[in-house]
This record gives structure tokens, sequence and C-alpha cells, in this order.
């Protein structure tokens, strides 16, 4: 074997371990860039986006809640809210404000079941409801800051925290509050995360 034979026959798996490490990798630059992941996520249509670079990443207001299609506590609270916050907000969203939940239960939430979940609710267009790989979801979970400081309850999805998280990351303005909160006051806060040269 000579020596060019020998390089490839060892770069090759190790340019494949790098192509597999970046397809996690943030490639939009920005704010957080270097704090969300770039994991791949599908929605409730079966479309895969990355979660920094398509969800994130740009002059836009993007909202995030977690949920689970069968939760019987305040999951479905939780989006009648929502969707009196989207009703509020109108045509922006899907525009320049963007809406995100997230499953807590991967491996049971495939897309077809949070299609379903999206037609129950009355969902509009501009709010993906998502699934994804379960370590991928534990970690955005975590870095969305939807956590528990007493880990027995932060492991029982059942006992899930009832925020919404929402920013903008063209200005790195993030804030949260409770899901189940007034929507009226959900939709001003959403809308002070406005950069100051967007147009209403």
């Amino acid at each position: 074997m000579d020596r060019r034979t020998l390089l490839t026959a060892h770069a090759a798996p190790f340019a494949a371990a790098l192509r597999a490490s970046d397809d996690n990798k943030t490639h939009a630059t920005g704010a957080r860039a270097n704090y969300f992941p770039n994991c791949e996520l599908v929605t409730h249509e079966g479309k895969r986006v990355r979660f920094y670079d398509d969800l994130v990443h740009g002059n836009k207001i993007v909202l995030f809640n977690f949920m689970y299609a069968q939760c019987a506590g305040i999951c479905p609270g939780m989006t009648a809210n929502l969707v009196r916050v989207q009703k509020l907000l109108g045509a922006r969203v899907g525009r320049d404000i963007f809406m995100h939940s997230i499953t807590l239960k991967p491996e049971e939430d495939k897309p077809a079941d949070l299609k379903m979940y999206v037609e129950m609710h009355g969902v509009k267009a501009g709010w993906l409801f998502l699934t994804g790989a379960r370590d991928d979801i534990e970690v955005l979970r975590r870095k969305l800051g939807f956590r528990d400081p007493n880990p027995t309850f932060d492991k029982d999805v059942s006992q899930h925290i009832g925020l919404v998280r929402f920013g903008n990351e063209s200005i790195d303005r993030w804030a949260a509050c409770p899901a189940l909160a007034n929507p009226e006051q959900i939709a001003r806060s959403v809308l002070w995360m406005q950069a100051p040269n967007a147009g209403a």
C-alpha cells in the first residue's frame, strides 16, 4: 500500500466523522449561534428543520413552549391560551413572529400525531409543532430554561414547566412568562421583543 492510499484510507473515516458532527453545528452566525444547538427537528407537516438556523436565527420574534399530545395536565389549556395569543398577534404570526411547540415525548408524538393535535386545537399557520431525537429535545429544554431545580420533578414530564419563552436574536432580548397568563398580556410582552427598526 503506497503512502497516498494509506493516507486516504485513514482520512476517510475521519472525514465521515467530521461530516456527522457538522450536522449538529451551527452554520448561521448571530448572538446565540454558540449557545443554541443546531439539531434537526421535524415539524407536524413532516418538514425537517434546523433549530438554530431555521427557527431562531434572524430578525424575528420567536416563541417556544414544551408540551405533549396526550397530556392530561396543563398542555391543553396552554395550547388553547396560546391560540388566543396567536389570534391577538394576527397576520404577523408567520411573517415576523413565529410560534414553536416542542413535544416532550418524541417517542410517542410523531408528525402525524402533532398534525392531529394542531387540527384539534385550531392552530393556524405560523405555529409549528415539532418532534425530534430524545437527546436533542432534552438539550433544547435545558438551553431554553425549561428545567425545575428539583431533580425529581425535572425528570417527570407530567410536571413540566408551563412557560412560554420568547425573544428576538437580532437584539438578543429574551423573556418568559406563564403560558396560562392573560393572552393580552402575553401578546404585549411578545411585541416588546420587536427590534427598534422593525415595522408594525
